[in-house]
């Protein structure tokens, strides 16, 4: 059985973000270089591009969450920055719908930013390496255990 579930486009109220503005924003870097070297580990990542990464500084930011992480590449692993220094070498900022639509495979980085759905601002560069590299990614498949068989 398939699921035809799709990921509709939304936007939180306005004080989600505002309240999120006000929490710490340590959890949501560290999260994210969970994430990233989880998928680093598990040979998800193209490594080939990876040294284009090195020492340079991104941001992720959630519109809607009011959330933000910024982190880093060095010595083969992702790592998050908690004061950056200077402003990123490359940053993303969008809704939590775009993000988790991009996550799905339902919506590809191009449409998402021609669309004005997704900001990215930066090295140019560097932007084409790491939308390829995610292009590249090949998920795996979750397979959920049917009841009753």
């Amino acid at each position: 059985m398939t699921s035809n579930f799709t990921i509709p486009k939304f936007r939180l109220p306005g004080f989600v973000a505002a309240l999120g503005q006000k929490l710490p924003q340590w959890p949501h870097a560290v999260t994210l270089t969970l994430g990233l070297n989880a998928a680093l580990k598990m040979g998800l990542l193209p490594e080939g591009d990876l040294a284009a990464l090195d020492d340079k500084l991104f941001r992720v930011r959630v519109h809607d969450t009011g959330g933000e992480a910024s982190f880093t590449y060095r010595g083969g692993l992702f790592r998050p920055v908690f004061r950056p220094q200077r402003e990123p070498d490359l940053a993303f900022a969008a809704n939590l719908s775009a993000y988790l639509q991009l996550l799905a495979r339902q919506e590809d980085p191009d449409t998402l930013f021609f669309s004005r759905e997704l900001e990215i601002t930066g090295d140019t560069e560097l932007g084409l390496i790491v939308k390829n590299m995610l292009d590249a990614v090949e998920w795996p498949q979750l397979r959920l255990p049917l009841r009753g068989h």
